[in-house]
């Protein structure tokens, strides 16, 4: 079973919220997501079960929970991916320009993943940079990697895991998982 959540940030982490979540909440810029966060997970689990943090900081419930999650963010946008078939990575970002999204590619992309790009007509292949980039990030949470590993993923490149990759105008979300997982508008559970 897998579950895809999306909400926003601003909503979720000023919906009442329980005493436990603002008690433990970080302060600062990271608060709202953290929140946000909870919410979502609380949508599946409640009460959530203990949280703990694998050594690159990827949370994760304590062993007596089968469950496994991963969640993304960007701009305003959260996503949420739970799976009780192991271990899962997802990533979630705001199709945007980036004045340095070449240079990105050249760094960090592998030949096919270029040769993607190239085969995009001009005003396409910012939004396909956003779509490689979202897969190699749900390859790389789904291990509990850092974002230094997106250099060795080579996302093309067929795998026993399933990568599967959904994008609007404006969001582009990945999904890695043990199994097949197909993204579509099916399986998208939009959270308010």
């Amino acid at each position: 079973m897998y579950r895809l959540m999306l909400g926003k940030v601003s909503a979720l982490s000023a919906s009442e919220l329980p005493p436990a979540f603002i008690e433990h909440a970080p302060m600062g810029a990271r608060q709202a997501r953290w929140l946000a966060g909870r919410i979502l997970l609380s949508h599946i689990r409640s009460p959530l079960p203990e949280i703990l943090y694998g050594t690159q900081g990827k949370p994760a419930f304590a062993s007596k929970t089968p469950l496994w999650f991963n969640l993304s963010h960007s701009g305003d946008d959260i996503a949420l991916l739970v799976s009780d078939e192991g271990e899962v990575g997802c990533d979630i970002e705001v199709i945007r320009p980036r004045a340095n999204w070449r240079a990105l590619a050249n760094e960090l992309f592998s030949s096919a993943e270029h040769a993607e790009i190239e085969a995009e007509q001009s005003d396409k292949q910012l939004a396909a940079f956003w779509r490689i980039w979202t897969r190699k990030e749900a390859i790389v949470k789904q291990r509990g990697g850092s974002a230094w590993q997106l250099a060795s993923i080579d996302s093309t490149m067929l795998s026993t895991l399933s990568v599967s990759h959904y994008q609007t105008d404006a969001l582009s979300l990945a999904v890695c998982t043990p199994t097949l997982f197909i993204l579509n508008d099916n399986v998208i559970e939009k959270i308010e």
